[in-house]
């Protein structure tokens, strides 16, 4: 039996080291092999050389290094690519997953009633109040408007049997929410909670822009809800338009009152039009996703690896 890890890196040089020495101490605890697939996501720190440096020093590292920066859904993809591993986890080189989880998610998935052992926080200790807010509301969104089930809290750090991974690598696309594939794809999941942990060392690369789109992403991705609203909301206003039309023609025929006011006309024409910029920008985020997809661009190109074997291009 072979587990394998994997570890996508965007400037990770502080937490790294730690994240190496807490992991290796619970690995090799295990009675089984390991393998530990580090992905540089085009750091610009020192995160790449600390790779080698751990490649060198151990042979059971193996790491891969991007020639950009292609983003952690791609780097993800890149390890489910490549791992050859029995079993295979993903987590963050933060520590915000803790190591010491992977043997009790081990022995849950060696009883055979699960296929995957996934992870969520039960709180949110250190983070934000908005952000935990609007989190909060998306799972509850998402859940509602898709047939994805992703559970409150999911983090990305999870162990998985070969086939479950062989079913992920098969969903190619290129417009990737892990999220949403992991509970897409089905498959037998156990729900391991736990108490969040703090980053241990560095700055999260995540923003709250950035996880707003990430958060878009996620709803567009396995959702056809917004085209549904734009549609229906185009119904409402034209059968609203042709109410009102009725109303006016009939209180001048009655009642010979003149239709008064171009303020009110201006901002009715404002506010429709405004309406319809919107729902053609959902219109156009889908779109926009077609054509990314169509285009066949590699999720991920590799310039560097100490592993021979390793898909460059995919």
């Amino acid at each position: 039996m072979k587990l394998s890890l994997i570890v996508p890196c965007y400037n990770e040089e502080q937490a790294l080291p730690i994240f190496y020495r807490e992991v290796t101490a619970v690995l090799r605890t295990l009675a089984c092999e390991y393998e530990l697939l580090l992905v540089n996501d085009g750091s610009q720190d020192g995160t790449l050389a600390l790779m080698k440096s751990l490649a060198q020093s151990d042979e059971h590292v193996i790491y891969l290094s991007f020639s950009r920066n292609f983003g952690k859904e791609a780097a993800m993809y890149a390890g489910f690519c490549n791992a050859t591993g029995d079993y295979v986890a993903v987590m963050d080189a933060d520590m915000q997953d803790p190591p010491s989880l992977l043997p009790k998610m081990l022995d849950i998935l060696s009883t055979g009633e699960y296929d995957s052992v996934a992870t969520r926080r039960v709180d949110r200790t250190g983070e934000p109040p908005l952000r935990s807010w609007f989190a909060k509301q998306f799972y509850r969104l998402i859940n509602r408007i898709s047939d994805a089930d992703i559970v409150s809290g999911a983090r990305d750090f999870r162990l998985m049997k070969r086939d479950m991974v062989d079913a992920i690598v098969a969903m190619s696309e290129y417009n990737r929410f892990s999220k949403g594939i992991f509970g897409w794809v089905g498959f037998r999941t156990c729900w391991l909670p736990y108490e969040n942990v703090e980053r241990v060392a560095g700055e999260t690369k995540w923003s709250f822009w950035k996880l707003f789109k990430y958060a878009i992403d996620g709803i567009i991705n396995f959702s056809q809800t917004p085209l549904s609203i734009a549609s229906w909301s185009g119904i409402a206003m034209t059968a609203f338009s042709f109410i009102m039309l009725c109303f006016i023609v009939v209180r001048k025929l009655i009642f010979g009152d003149p239709v008064a006011g171009w303020a009110s006309t201006i901002c009715v024409i404002v506010f429709i039009g405004g309406l319809q910029m919107f729902f053609l920008g959902i219109i156009g985020q889908y779109l926009s996703k077609t054509y990314l997809e169509t285009k066949h661009r590699p999720h991920f190109i590799v310039s560097e690896t100490n592993g021979g074997s390793i898909k460059k291009i995919k």
